[in-house]
């Protein structure tokens, strides 16, 4: 079965299956999970904070901030402080550590060994499209999607479109996959809080309270930052020192 897409200099395939088809023969992985783990991460970023990726919503999550001196996001409904919630991270403090369980985008980003790895969104898109070009021509872009109440991936338009926005970016062949998320994101371009607001991601985030973290998320190249994961920690590359590669 070829499911690699080595022909093509950018590829794309969702989840972890596909991160795991994808990434035996990449120089890069970019990792998107627009509503919300990429967003949040974006946001954390922008504010000068760090934020240490993780698998699971449990009493574990708790322990791990404990021992890396983090903050800890805690469940977004019903929390009063940090959490998932991208605009509930427009107040943490310049300079702390944030520990974000996220079951999509979390444990996709812990999945992709020495690839180094780009977090993306909306907001970031064309800068992490840059920084990834930066470091090799083969690159794998991996939509997180959603679950399904017995766990298996829903395949998300806000992702779809998101990934797009990334590939759109870059330099080089396009297999199919690819080309189809494009062609996505040119479709939403001018109308992306529209399309964030009516998908069901969307609208399941509106009617629980939570408007801003969509208007967030439909913001399209606002952001410099380039989130890279660098031992088990998103930080912004921009703030690297010049040339260095995190593996």
């Amino acid at each position: 079965m070829y499911h690699d897409q080595a022909q093509f200099d950018l590829r794309c395939e969702w989840g972890l299956p596909g991160l795991r088809a994808l990434i035996v023969d990449v120089d890069v992985v970019v990792i998107v999970d627009v509503l919300s783990f990429s967003t949040a991460v974006d946001i954390a970023l922008s504010r000068g904070a760090s934020v240490y990726p993780y698998r699971w919503k449990d009493d574990s999550a708790s322990q791990f901030a404990l021992a890396k001196g983090a903050l800890l996001a805690g469940a977004r409904m019903g929390s009063a402080g940090f959490s998932l919630s991208p605009a509930s991270l427009r107040t943490l403090p310049t300079g702390s550590a944030l520990v974000l369980p996220s079951p999509n985008g979390g444990i996709l980003s812990l999945s992709t060994g020495s690839v180094p790895a780009f977090a993306a969104c909306l907001r970031n898109a064309p800068q992490v499209a840059k920084r990834a070009a930066l470091r090799g021509t083969r690159i794998a872009v991996i939509p997180a999607g959603e679950r399904w109440p017995d766990d298996s991936i829903r395949p998300c338009v806000e992702d779809l479109v998101g990934a797009g926005a990334v590939l759109a970016a870059l330099p080089g062949t396009r297999s199919p996959e690819a080309k189809m998320t494009v062609a996505a994101f040119l479709a939403f371009r001018l109308r992306l809080l529209e399309m964030l607001s009516g998908c069901a991601s969307g609208r399941e985030l509106i009617e629980a309270g939570y408007p801003q973290d969509v208007e967030l998320a439909a913001e399209y190249a606002v952001s410099s930052v380039a989130p890279l994961l660098v031992e088990g920690r998103f930080v912004n590359e921009l703030d690297r020192p010049s040339g260095r590669v995190a593996r």
